[in-house]
């Protein structure tokens, strides 16, 4: 059964989408069979990997149920890692949604039927605390907190763990913090070194070892519809991001020996 996993930072330009899109690359060439699910009405992810935001079926008929997931999966350039795409039409479904019983659950119901085909399924949130983050925060197992190098980042966190400590305690939904990950990193600057030994130092989860660099490649491989992983995969961003997924899979027996 797949492990679910939302990026999520209620601040936009973090990483977030970068971060999405190129641990399910890696995560697919380290031998996973990976689904991404681009939730984010600016459908960054979507072409992130194709190089436009113009799909025609999208996770916005699937919450609605007017097509089926079977055939909103589409394949990557890359063997084992699939994704559905996101569109403007995903802006609806905030008012759609308000008035419906049990309005947080539309996602995860939606990825229920898809938990017993992938190892993982990645989650890419829009940038706000908005009732489609909540419902990509209670369809995940595990939320992974991307945090730029700089200290208005830090800012956010606080309120993001509050909504997880009360999507716990008031809709009873165990999801854990797999870790904060720090993003556009420069060791050469004094304040993200800074930042980033803050974060280690007060973050009351992990925080994991992989840093993200600010790199150009990074900034352009979206441009080119690919992930780092084909567009510059000898890059220090490719190679921190396959760092990344390796400390992902290296949970995986930790959270077998929670569970046994």
């Amino acid at each position: 059964m797949a492990r679910v996993i939302a990026i999520c930072n209620q601040k936009g330009g973090v990483g977030k989408t970068t971060t999405a899109v190129n641990l399910g690359a890696y995560l697919a060439a380290l031998g996973r069979k990976v689904l991404l699910v681009d939730f984010d009405p600016q459908a960054n992810a979507t072409s992130s990997l194709t190089g436009t935001r113009s799909a025609v079926n999208t996770i916005y008929h699937g919450l609605t149920g007017s097509i089926p997931y079977t055939q909103l999966v589409r394949p990557s350039e890359i063997l084992n890692y699939y994704y559905i795409p996101a569109s403007a039409d995903l802006s609806g479904a905030l008012v759609e949604l308000v008035s419906m019983p049990g309005r947080e659950y539309y996602l995860r119901n939606f990825v229920h039927n898809l938990r017993q085909q992938y190892d993982y399924i990645i989650i890419d949130l829009p940038p706000s605390l908005s009732l489609l983050t909540l419902n990509g925060l209670i369809a995940a197992d595990e939320v992974i907190i991307p945090v730029q190098a700089e200290y208005y980042s830090l800012e956010g966190l606080s309120e993001l763990l509050q909504t997880v400590d009360l999507l716990r305690e008031r809709l009873h939904h165990p999801i854990r913090v797999a870790g904060a990950l720090v993003t556009m990193y420069d060791r050469r600057e004094r304040l993200a070194r800074e930042v980033a030994k803050n974060l280690r130092a007060h973050f009351p989860y992990k925080v994991f070892n992989t840093e993200i660099p600010r790199a150009v490649s990074l900034a352009e491989a979206p441009g080119f519809g690919k992930p780092i992983l084909i567009y510059d995969p000898e890059s220090v961003g490719a190679n921190a991001y396959r760092r990344l997924a390796e400390e992902v899979i290296a949970l995986e027996s930790e959270l077998h020996n929670q569970v046994t």
